[in-house]
């Protein structure tokens, strides 16, 4: 499981950096809504291209519940949580 959360971590830390250095206004404070504009947020999370690439590499598909949860988390909260719905669709 721990080498499950750091391959997680390591491709959203990959897609933070990506996305971070877009807004140079944006601190590298590992919080995942600095992938976005902070100044301009998106109305919805789910369709943005961040997400997808989360989507793409993780090879999973996230609502905008989930999507939202995770744009209000750090790196660390969001892998943990991506390790947890991860197991959740799996199981079902």
């Amino acid at each position: 499981m721990k080498a499950e959360y750091s391959e997680i971590y390591a491709k959203l830390y990959q897609i933070y950096k990506k996305y971070q250095k877009a807004y140079k206004h944006n601190p590298d404070s590992h919080q995942m809504c600095c992938m976005w504009s902070t100044v301009n947020p998106p109305d919805t999370i789910e369709d943005t291209k961040q997400i997808h690439d989360i989507e793409k590499s993780l090879d999973m598909h996230l609502d905008e519940m989930e999507a939202v949860e995770l744009y209000d988390m750090d790196l660390d909260e969001a892998a943990k949580r991506i390790l947890e719905i991860k197991e959740r669709k799996c199981s079902n």
